[in-house]
Formats: C-alpha cells, sequence, structure tokens
C-alpha cells in the first residue's frame, strides 16, 4: 500500500495511491485507514512529504562501502544525529544551495516512517513499529561537515531532507536496492543488505534513547559515491519498490 500526502482543492489530505488514482482516506494513517468517498487522479494533485515528522534521526557510517570509501573504521554502535523537522521537503521540491557552503552533497537513502510511539522496544519487534519506507535524500554541506564537530549546521539546512514520492507499507528491508542519480547519471549504487546495522537494530538503539512518535523519520545511511551537486541540478533516489524521489537544486538568492 502506497500512502501519499497531497494538496488539492486547496486542502492537504493523506490517501492511497492506486495506479493513477488516488483514493482520500480520513485523517492520518498512523491508527487505521479509513476510505472517504472523495478521490482524485494522481495527475491533478501536488505530492509533497509523505509525513510530518516531529523529528529526523539519521545514521552515519551506516554501509559497509561508505566506511571503506571513506577509509574509516566500522563503529562500535550506531552513529546518530538530528536533522530538524523544518529540513523535510517533498517530491519535486527544490534543495536550496545554502550561499555559505561551496560543496552540497546528495545521500541517497531508506527512510523508515515510524506508526505508532516506540520507546524501548527488543529489535526482534522493533519493525511492528514501522509504518513503512520512503526514498530519502540526507542533504549534507559537506564543507562545513568537514570543518565542524557537530553536524547540526551542515545537515540541518532547511530543504535538506528531501523524502518521498510515498510511504510504501509492503516491503522487506533486509535487501533493497538502492541508486541515486545526477541529472541521469548513476552516482550511488548499494543495497540495505550492506547496512553495518538493520532496520530492527537501529529502531532498537533510538528507542533507548528516545520515544519516537507517529510520522518520525529515520533515515538509515547512504552507500558509497557520495558527491557534490549544484545549482541547476537534478537529483533522483530511486529504490524499485519505492519509486523515485526527485529534487531539483536551485541557488539562495538571499
Amino acid at each position: 500500500m502506497k500512502i501519499v500526502r497531497f494538496t488539492a482543492d486547496g486542502k492537504t489530505r493523506y490517501g492511497i495511491l492506486d495506479g493513477q488514482n488516488i483514493k482520500v482516506i480520513e485523517g492520518k494513517p498512523f491508527r487505521h485507514i479509513k476510505f472517504t468517498d472523495q478521490s482524485y487522479p494522481r495527475n491533478e494533485v501536488k505530492l509533497l512529504a509523505p509525513c510530518e515528522p516531529s523529528k529526523i534521526v539519521a545514521m552515519g557510517l551506516n554501509y559497509h562501502s561508505h566506511a571503506k570509501e571513506l577509509d574509516l573504521p566500522l563503529p562500535n554502535s550506531p552513529l546518530t544525529f538530528l536533522k530538524p523537522p523544518t529540513a523535510v521537503i517533498g517530491p519535486g521540491a527544490n534543495i536550496v544551495y545554502p550561499s555559505v557552503s561551496a560543496r552540497v552533497d546528495y545521500e541517497g537513502e531508506l527512510a523508515v516512517v515510524i506508526k505508532k510511539p516506540v520507546w524501548r522496544v527488543a529489535a526482534e519487534d522493533a519493525l511492528e513499529y514501522v509504518l513503512g519506507y520512503a526514498c530519502f535524500n540526507d542533504v549534507t554541506a559537506r564543507d562545513l561537515q568537514n570543518h565542524e564537530e557537530q553536524w547540526t549546521r551542515a545537515k540541518g539546512f532547511d530543504t535538506f531532507a528531501a523524502i518521498g514520492p510515498w510511504i510504501e507499507t509492503e516491503l522487506d528491508p533486509s535487501a533493497v536496492a538502492l541508486e541515486t542519480y545526477l541529472n541521469g547519471k548513476l552516482k550511488q549504487q548499494g543495497n540495505t543488505a550492506d547496512l553495518i546495522y538493520s532496520v530492527a537494530e537501529i529502531i532498537n538503539f533510538i528507542s533507548n534513547v528516545m520515544t519516537l512518535l507517529p510520522g518520525d523519520i529515520i533515515a538509515t545511511g547512504t552507500p558509497s559515491g557520495i558527491g557534490p551537486m549544484y545549482p541547476g541540478d537534478t537529483v533522483e533516489v530511486r529504490i524499485p519498490q519505492l519509486g523515485t524521489l526527485r529534487n531539483f537544486v536551485v541557488k539562495n538568492n538571499v
């Protein structure tokens, strides 16, 4: 099931994508799915980020290939950081290049969206708290990250957390192929089978630190192949079961 969030007729709604049609549901999709009698053709709505998180918990250095690429040792425990909810954008939205950065990178990732509050869950039960999965771009001001011990600024600019185009509820996250394209050229190619810490292990680890709430996002890390993008570029994160998250890089005119 593909859960979308969209605007139509001046209102923001949630719905279920069924082919080229969106069936509107009542309220939010976290407790239950109840359909209304409304529907819209997909090409007549604007898709938004498919959830509104209270926080985004992201993973650093969570692919063996990425650790090898950077010539770094594997972490002894999951390396986490936060991105603010104000960084979230959806499919087709612009990534704004900060004027204070000279290098902004793409990082294609698998995102996990939480379904219900979770606190101190065991790894074997963790996936019961997952609503579904989406494509994610953990946009990073690499030059700032390399000069600051804390990553908040480098990872936290508005538009630096692209997610979409929808949440897919039916997915086994253990072996998911992921690709990132820049202007149509393949830049990243990975598979979640290469994760250092699995989705279940990540949820277990994070939930022993903080309560995860419905709609919260976990970005599970990026494979090798990270690199810069510039104003005028188009970046796409593609996961076959989840579709394509496409965004456009623009210059900050302020």
